[in-house]
């Protein structure tokens, strides 16, 4: 909790000046029922001037309460707000800098969750505390000490009374705090459920799982349900067992006080007054019980939040990290005994890669499903840290640069293809904010994207929809290429980016590549060996291991996996 209530140190004024106010509210409220007794005791004697003046006082101290209670739900409206914004946005800005691996063990669900609903929750809770956690117990406790100053005797009731209610209050906190925790960890499982139907919704209208899929939704949700009504049962104890003690406590009270007003030790007026402050702390400890499972849910959700806040980014640049390679060095890529395992697995997803890239090279990568193609590019890019061994890019290793640094001169071109809610300009730019209208052109027409862009309406401002729905499969992917060309960048990676692209166009695509001006070096991840035949070298992977290095003739002849992949493939014949 103390990690997500630092920020409200930006809005101390209103922190301080919230709480204050509701008890100057408070404390004008203590004096109300004791102008009420003055009233019955002392009215009708004294007149209705008498009358219409303690009328009066009663309405100014309703009117000054009023000021100072909208006073203090502005301050605290406006502090708990904020302290929201900005936790969102350091939240979002820590998610961010998460590399591959910690966004695969939180999961995307999950980190929606603590960005919205428990982000959510935090906010009502210390909205409700500022404005409630000290006016009711102050009015509570003022409550009983004004009861002192009536008669002694009486207000022993409230002595006994207090600590009961209390021991209800904090009871139930003790027992729900755990049990929101776990009613939120269940909206997490709901929240994947739905957000992978939502993002496969076209392949669960293929295979016909709609069914099956509602099936699974109905009994996650019932497991939420059921959590949810487990705690809201134990929550809902809280007003009963207030209203028990509280009803038991003025019936005790009333009766002690007519016995007095009967012996003459206190007047009716007193025992009004006195029925008035046991009312109020009724009121009061209901709000505060009402407080506390706010209280009670924020703080769960507040430790949710700390726990993504307490994750480290595992790619974390070193003190000593640079903004400086050696673009003229021979050698662009090169990996030295290279291992890599990913979190949580037993085994090694590649295992002892070495090879080297020169400078303007173009390096095919190819290997069946699974065989570690991706997972060596996304070392290069820095997505992982190595287990063992060294990557080092034109003669640095890539930890002693900073990661910024580092992809700023890298292009990629992920597996799955990426877009935003945008334009097609704002979706190239993405890869070089300052690029001109003129580049956009140059990477659209080097991508083979050039020609069905300037056929949408408004050409490259064609309003582009969430996730590229409204584009075909390898338009998307020319256009991600496009976006990884503009960058100019010394190092290109496409992943399998021309999967979706006919033969004629992917091999003008890579032509175009080759025929680049700054020749980068270019390294083509692919299950096509017509995609990488022509690459100045082959890494054929087989099971995390790299089995041979060659050109396409020479791996024909010598390794039998990079050949039975061409007879699959061109059915034996010489392409």
């Amino acid at each position: 909790m103390k990690r997500v209530l630092i920020y409200l140190k930006k809005y101390i004024k209103e922190t301080i000046f919230a709480p204050l106010l509701k008890m100057s509210e408070a404390l004008l409220e203590l004096f109300v029922p004791i102008v009420i007794a003055d009233i019955v005791d002392s009215g009708v004697n004294s007149g209705v001037n008498y009358v219409v003046k303690q009328c009066l006082i009663l309405l100014a101290l309703g009117v000054f309460g009023l000021l100072f209670s909208v006073s203090a739900q502005y301050m605290s409206a406006r502090a708990a707000i904020g302290m929201a914004t900005d936790l969102k946005l350091d939240l979002f800005r820590h998610i961010q800098s998460f590399s591959y691996a910690e966004h695969e063990k939180i999961g995307a669900s999950t980190l929606i969750t603590r960005m919205t609903s428990d982000i959510n929750q935090v906010q009502s809770g210390v909205n409700l505390t500022l404005r409630l956690f000290l006016r009711s117990p102050f009015i509570v406790f003022g409550s009983m000490i004004m009861a002192f100053t009536l008669d002694v005797k009486s207000a022993l009731v409230f002595v006994v009374t207090i600590p009961l209610l209390s021991a209800v209050v904090f009871s139930v906190m003790a027992i729900t705090i755990p049990k929101y925790k776990n009613v939120q960890e269940k909206l997490d499982s709901l929240m994947l459920t739905t957000r992978e139907n939502l993002s496969g919704v076209r392949v669960l209208r293929a295979f016909r799982k709609e069914k099956d899929e509602t099936v699974i939704f109905e009994n996650k949700n019932a497991v939420l349900n059921i959590a949810q009504r487990t705690v809201a049962k134990i929550s809902s104890l809280t007003n009963p067992a207030t209203f028990i003690i509280v009803n038991i406590a003025t019936v005790v009270l009333i009766w002690v006080g007519a016995i007095r007003v009967d012996n003459g030790d206190i007047s009716q007026g007193t025992v009004i007054a006195l029925y008035n402050y046991m009312a109020q702390i009724l009121v009061e400890l209901i709000k505060l019980a009402n407080l506390i499972v706010s209280i009670t849910k924020s703080i769960a959700s507040a430790g949710r939040i700390s726990k993504v806040f307490d994750i480290e980014d595992s790619t974390v640049d070193s003190e000593t990290a640079e903004d400086e390679f050696n673009l003229e060095s021979e050698v662009a890529v090169d990996f030295n005994n290279v291992s890599f395992k990913y979190p949580d697995s037993n085994e090694n997803a590649l295992e002892s890669i070495s090879f080297s890239a020169k400078k303007g090279e173009t390096i095919g990568i190819i290997g069946g499903t699974g065989s570690g193609k991706t997972t060596l590019v996304n070392l290069i890019s820095r997505f992982y840290d190595v287990a063992n061994g060294k990557v080092n890019i034109f003669g640095k290793s890539i930890t002693s640069v900073t990661e910024k640094y580092l992809r700023d001169n890298i292009g990629i071109v992920p597996q799955k293809a990426q877009l935003f809610k945008g334009t097609i300009k704002e979706n190239i730019k993405v890869g070089n904010l300052s690029a001109s209208d003129e580049d956009v052109l140059n990477a659209l027409k080097l991508s083979q994207a050039e020609e069905f862009v300037m056929k949408k309406d408004g050409g490259l401002d064609y309003e582009i929809e969430q996730y590229g729905k409204n584009l075909s499969g390898g338009q998307k992917q020319r256009l991600t290429i496009a976006r990884a060309l503009i960058k100019k960048a010394p190092i290109l990676i496409l992943d399998d980016s021309a999967s979706a692209l006919d033969l004629a166009t992917d091999a003008k695509l890579r032509k175009a590549i080759k025929e680049l001006p700054d020749n980068p070096t270019v390294f083509i991840v692919s299950q096509r060996v017509s995609a990488v035949m022509n690459s100045d070298k082959i890494l054929v992977l087989d099971d995390g291991e790299l089995v041979a290095t060659g050109t396409h003739n020479e791996l024909q002849n010598s390794c039998e996996i990079y050949s039975e992949i061409c007879n699959s493939q061109f059915g034996g014949v010489e392409q």
